[in-house]
């Protein structure tokens, strides 16, 4: 009988941490949102698009996956074009996403994946390795809509600024 128990109670446990993990993707009501996560680490929501399906993250290490249905490309107020894979993964840490993966940014005609952000202030500087970019966190205040972007018309809001940046630079 104590072998059944046993069985039992390891079985147990494992439906258990499936229907956690299950919550935690899907942004159940005892679990923040990927956006909430992203927020409570100082960036704003903006930086991902509408619609994750679900994350999962390793608060120790801060290791993140986040999942979309598709991949994503959108413009930011036409300066630039962002692309989201299906899959984004990474590190992050207060003030620092870094080993980011699934995000491209195009730059004239080649697409270049962008590896870190940090937050510093009011800014977030967006790096593609040996370049930069730096721009408000105003600009992020709302995710943007996969096909449509950040600009005031897929936002319903004629009074959204437009997105300030300064260009990619060679790092410092």
């Amino acid at each position: 009988m104590p072998a059944r128990c046993h069985q039992i109670t390891v079985s147990f446990v494992i439906l258990t941490s499936l229907a956690i993990i299950s919550s935690a993707s899907d942004g159940g009501d005892d679990f923040p949102s990927a956006y909430e996560v992203l927020e409570s680490f100082d960036f704003p929501i903006g930086i991902l698009p509408e619609g994750i399906t679900g994350y999962h993250i390793d608060w120790k290490t801060g290791k993140f996956d986040a999942y979309l249905k598709d991949s994503c490309t959108f413009s930011l107020e036409g300066s630039y074009q962002l692309k989201y894979n299906s899959r984004i993964t990474g590190y992050i840490q207060n003030d620092r996403i870094m080993n980011l993966s699934g995000v491209s940014v195009k730059v004239f005609f080649l697409w270049l994946n962008i590896v870190e952000v940090i937050r510093s202030g009011d800014d977030l500087q967006f790096s593609v390795g040996i370049a930069s970019a730096s721009f408000s966190v105003d600009n992020f205040a709302v995710s943007p809509k996969c096909g449509y972007g950040l600009d005031s018309n897929s936002l319903g809001n004629e009074d959204h600024a437009e997105i300030r940046s300064r260009p990619f630079l060679s790092s410092i």
